[in-house]
């Protein structure tokens, strides 16, 4: 009988995690290796998060206009 967990579907049979062919890091563009993913290595998975720090992944668009604190009720 096949390896499988016992809440797994019938016919299928345990496999290691792998990603998904083809699938880059985002980063970088080197395959994504699982204990990172979606990065290939702690470096990108850094890099990353200063850029989302840093507010290099911002929606362009509109500027908000700031409140005005005497206005406010």
């Amino acid at each position: 009988m096949p390896d499988r967990p016992s809440n797994a579907p019938p016919g299928s049979a345990a496999r290691p995690e792998h990603p998904r062919r083809g699938a880059r890091c985002p980063i970088c563009g080197r395959p994504v290796v699982p204990a990172h993913r979606p990065f290939c290595s702690p470096r990108c998975r850094q890099a990353d998060l200063g850029h989302w720090l840093s507010g290099s992944y911002a929606i362009p668009g509109e500027p908000v206009a700031e409140r005005d604190p005497d206005l406010e009720d």
